[in-house]
């Protein structure tokens, strides 16, 4: 005969029975998630306690679960129900306990209990004291029945003690301490229902600890730290008069200056947490301790948000802000309009019709990206401009084979023009002719023995191929003068942006069903208007670029304007990347080298280098 299911309650006449209610009050856990700003006293608490056969999830079983719905200091309902589980209960645990075989002979399996009790804690945080090993075995016993876990939030008592209290004031944080310290209506027995009740006297006291330092929702909950100084906490009133939407912060100090700028989907509750939570990196915290004041910049959406932020950095400055503050210090190769072209490393762009090739991000880089070219094409190295009329003599690299020498009239303006031709081709569209020169001077390398060698050239070649990949991935867009894109939002409705020339210029949001076409004829006419510069970077910098590139690259995305075939080339740097070798052929495992993340690397072992003639 089965087992009769578990019934949600037995508990004092003197309680009011409330079983789950569907209404306004009770959210969801996914809507809690998105409104982790709620009060406290608004949030639905389900505090759950169990008894079990044993300390391990994993080899015992649960004989009880006991549990309290709270909301606003207000019981909702409890629940309550023996467990049978399937080997006897130990002598010990019945001695603790007080329950035994013949008390859970005819109560439910857990089969029956759990979906029971998981339906009456719906939508609600769970709360438990020393709260891994509770739910640890509510989990366990999901997985056992092949339930899926809600992932419900969840706050551990115990573990909020030890923050919150002294041992002035308790000598430990055990149930039955902390129930004495809040005078809990209720004495923790070591039975489910009973030492849930008190559980939630101790909450509600901890509750109230916690408001007096400017604890009082979820969020600063879940970020709340003992180890924030008093100043800093006292300072949470700064983010009070924020939006809770997508935006940037500022934090400035007493004289205005920003001192931090940075971005988030909700303004209110991101900036809060700086006061509430403890902050590990010393610099942030220090940063907090002086700001004085935080400002907000509302935004339509997040890549609004996250493009204002890279604005605001490069124009302020920010002392404490580490990335993206100085835009203006990328390095370009620069390839001249004049009879006899050469590659020189510049950071300005100049309107003066010359090619550069960029931006790379440090000096170190763009120098390997140079010598790389000068392996590939014979492109003079030498300083100043050279004459087509006046010859000068040739210097030691044209003996050495590395130059054509131009300069002594061994090759004419024509011929050099080639060289230079199939440079810029590679730089901006055809890198083929690059990776095909260094495959095989690598090959040539590794078959004489001279894996080092071979290494450095391998380290060259990933270093241009990933430079001139992203500069190629960026030129594909910043030559368009206005792109119109659209993305769905989880409201049904629709974001728009409007780029130009690779600068996002405007943004918006369509509401849910209504006609899109007319917002994305005003918003073309509200854009920005702006005037293309000269260089692969004409009106933002790379970083704004590459972050609007990321989100017209998402899954979704759909391109409603377009002034231009927005293209990459087809035998372009990107195209190529998977062709390049990871490892020299013939080389042992102690013979490679791991590249590092600027392109260099290190030799695991340094055979000796093979006696051949030089690599073609």
């Amino acid at each position: 005969m089965p087992a009769p299911a578990p019934t949600p309650l037995t508990c004092p006449p003197s309680r009011n029975v409330v079983r789950p209610r569907h209404g306004p009050w009770q959210a969801t856990f996914d809507d809690a998630l998105h409104d982790a700003g709620r009060s406290l006293a608004d949030v639905v608490f389900v505090v759950v306690d169990l008894e079990t056969t044993g300390g391990s999830a994993a080899d015992c079983e649960i004989t009880e679960i006991g549990a309290v719905k709270v909301q606003g200091g207000q019981v909702l309902g409890e629940f309550q129900t023996l467990v049978r589980p399937a080997a006897a209960i130990p002598s010990f645990i019945s001695v603790l306990t007080g329950i035994t075989d013949s008390m859970v002979a005819s109560a439910p399996r857990l089969s029956a209990a759990l979906p029971t009790f998981l339906e009456f804690a719906h939508g609600a945080v769970l709360v438990a004291h020393n709260a891994p090993f509770d739910l640890g075995f509510l989990r366990t016993g999901c997985q056992r029945l092949g339930i899926e876990w809600p992932g419900a939030q969840s706050v551990d008592t115990a573990r909020l003690a030890r923050r919150v209290l002294t041992r002035d004031e308790t000598p430990d944080c055990k149930l039955a301490s902390l129930a004495t310290l809040f005078r809990a209506g209720v004495r923790p027995c070591h039975r489910a229902l009973a030492d849930a009740q008190a559980t939630v006297d101790v909450l509600h006291g901890l509750f109230e600890r916690l408001g007096t330092i400017g604890v009082t929702t979820m969020e600063e909950l879940a970020s709340f730290s003992s180890l924030v100084p008093d100043g800093v906490r006292r300072k949470r009133h700064l983010a009070d008069a924020l939006p809770s939407g997508p935006g940037v912060y500022i934090f400035r100090d007493a004289a205005g200056r920003a001192l931090y700028v940075g971005t988030s989907r909700n303004l209110r509750g991101r900036v809060r947490t700086y006061f509430t939570a403890a902050e590990p990196r010393a610099r942030m915290a220090e940063m907090v301790r002086i700001a004085e004041r935080v400002d907000a910049v509302p935004c339509s959406t997040a890549l609004e948000a996250e493009v204002r932020e890279l604005r605001l950095i490069a124009e302020h400055k920010p002392p404490y802000n580490r990335r993206s503050r100085h835009p203006e210090r990328a390095s370009f190769l620069k390839l001249a309009v004049e009879a006899f072209p050469r590659l020189s490393l510049v950071r300005a762009i100049r309107d003066d019709g010359a090619l550069y090739f960029g931006p790379l991000g440090s000096r170190q880089v763009a120098e390997r990206v140079m010598a790389t070219l000068h392996d590939a094409f014979p492109l003079r190295q030498c300083a100043g401009r050279l004459s087509a009329r006046r010859r000068t003599p040739a210097c030691v690299l044209a003996e050495m084979g590395r130059c054509e020498a131009p300069c002594d009239g061994r090759e004419t303006p024509e011929q050099y023009a080639g060289h230079v031709a199939r440079a810029a081709a590679a730089m901006t569209g055809d890198a083929r002719s690059v990776v095909a020169s260094f495959r095989t001077r690598m090959g040539f390398l590794a078959a004489g023995g001279r894996f080092e060698e071979a290494a450095v050239h391998r380290d060259r070649l990933l270093t241009f191929v990933r430079a001139a990949a992203r500069m190629q991935r960026l030129v594909a867009l910043t030559a368009l003068s206005e792109v119109v894109a659209a993305a769905p939002t989880p409201e049904a409705g629709w974001e728009l942006v409007v780029v130009r020339h690779g600068r996002l210029s405007a943004c918006g949001v369509v509401p849910r069903g209504a006609a899109v076409r007319p917002f994305v004829d005003a918003l073309q006419v509200t854009a920005e208007q702006v005037t293309p510069g000269p260089g692969p970077l004409p009106c933002a910098s790379a970083e704004e670029t590459e972050c609007v590139l990321r989100w017209l690259e998402r899954p979704g995305v759909r391109l409603v304007v377009s002034s231009g075939a927005w293209c990459s080339p087809a035998h372009g740097a990107q195209g190529q990347r998977r062709l390049l070798p990871r490892e020299l052929p013939g080389a042992g495992p102690r013979q490679q080298m791991v590249p590092a993340g600027g392109g260099g690397g290190r030799l695991a072992s340094r055979p000796a280098r093979a006696a051949a003639e030089r690599p073609p």
